[in-house]
């Protein structure tokens, strides 16, 4: 339902590419740092921001996020603050959607529809609960919807033809494919097996299809990029701010996504690829 979104992603469908997805934790290693590195992405090559909001058991997340969580709650982190930088980011880019990122219990503490409307608000686009399944969503779900922002599910190799249908009911933007069972940035999927997946899932839906967990170099990025929407990656960037510190974060963060975003943008240009 986000204009910016299906804006976003009619423009990467017609310049013949997917699109890069950049996660971020919220207010790490501090909320100024965390800005910085935000304004930084789109230059480098992040056509979609997805910005994460720290939680203090953030059950899919492997050690990265994890660590990056405790970072950003360490540093005042917060659903608020989380907005807070949206808001920032938006009032200097008004076309890069932003997708918030992260677990259900503070959505539910600030209470949905307040939720809803601080996004609209702060300028968001759409929102990812991890812990949230379809048949608990529907609050969140309407709230939502009266602003006209995104709901976005995840699907996993695990998710059969009949959940597949619950999964897709009700959502916009994009669907997210976790292309592996387990906590991400753990591992990564073989290419032949994200390909055959994404075949299926688009034969199930319109709707972009962005695959993400495990993701962390140009070459994964580039196998991806050949047939999804769009490829997810953060725990490749999160990880460069504790080795920079917070000198020189910034720089180190938005290096790699130049890297990992010159490989999707290529992609398919390199392999003779059209879709």
């Amino acid at each position: 339902m986000s204009a910016r979104l299906d804006q976003r992603f009619a423009g990467t469908k017609r310049d013949g590419r997917a699109a890069l997805v950049a996660y971020v934790m919220a207010t790490d290693p501090d909320q100024e740092t965390c800005f910085e590195i935000l304004r930084g992405l789109p230059k480098a090559g992040a056509d979609i921001i997805e910005l994460g909001f720290p939680f203090t058991d953030p059950m899919a997340d492997g050690p990265s996020i994890q660590k990056a969580a405790e970072r950003s709650l360490k540093a005042g982190g917060s659903l608020r603050n989380t907005l807070d930088l949206v808001a920032r980011f938006r009032k200097e880019d008004s076309t890069t959607p932003v997708i918030l990122m992260g677990y259900a219990n503070p959505v539910e503490q600030m209470g949905v529809e307040l939720f809803a409307a601080a996004m609209a608000k702060a300028g968001a686009d759409g929102v990812i609960v991890v812990d949230l399944p379809p048949e608990e969503d529907a609050p969140l779900r309407a709230a939502l919807s009266a602003h006209d922002l995104s709901l976005i599910r995840l699907a996993t190799p695990t998710t059969h033809d009949e959940r597949l249908k619950t999964v897709l009911e009700g959502v916009s933007g994009f669907l997210y494919y976790v292309s592996v069972a387990g906590v991400t940035g753990a591992k990564s999927a073989g290419s032949d097996a994200v390909r055959a997946a994404v075949e299926r899932l688009k034969r199930a839906t319109s709707l972009p299809v962005a695959v993400g967990f495990g993701v962390r170099e140009p070459e994964a990025a580039h196998a991806i990029a050949l047939t999804a929407d769009a490829v997810v990656v953060g725990s490749a960037f999160v990880d460069e701010i504790p080795a920079g510190a917070k000198d020189g974060a910034v720089d180190r963060v938005l290096r790699k996504v130049k890297l990992l975003g010159d490989a999707v943008r290529t992609a398919r240009q390199l392999e003779g690829v059209s879709q």
